[in-house]
C-alpha cells in the first residue's frame, strides 16, 4: 500500500453512474425494529436514497431492495464509493 497526498476522485459527467454509499447504525428503532439507514447518494446530482433495515439483516436483504430501488431506477451504475466508516455505531 502506497502512501501519500491524497488525490481527488474524478467529477462525474452524467447522473446515477457513480454514487457513493454509507450506514447509519445505532439509531432508535422503529414501529417495526429498524434501527439503520443505508444511504446512498449520487455524486452528479447529490440526489438520495434513504433505505431502513435492522442492523442484523444479511446481505440480501439490503441488496434487494438496493437492486429494486436504485438500479431498476437508474440502471446500471459505473463504480459505487463505500465509505468503511460508520455513524453512530
Amino acid at each position: 500500500m502506497s502512501y501519500g497526498l491524497y488525490t481527488p476522485l474524478p467529477i462525474p459527467k452524467e447522473p446515477w453512474v457513480n454514487i457513493s454509499m454509507n450506514f447509519i447504525l445505532g439509531l432508535p428503532k422503529l414501529r417495526k425494529g429498524r434501527d439503520s439507514i443505508f444511504v446512498i447518494v449520487d455524486r452528479f446530482s447529490k440526489m438520495t436514497h434513504f433505505m431502513s433495515y435492522h442492523k442484523t439483516n444479511d446481505v440480501m436483504n439490503i441488496a434487494n431492495p438496493f437492486f429494486r430501488d436504485v438500479v431498476w431506477l437508474h440502471g446500471v451504475l459505473r463504480s459505487i464509493m463505500y465509505n468503511q466508516d460508520s455513524f453512530l455505531s
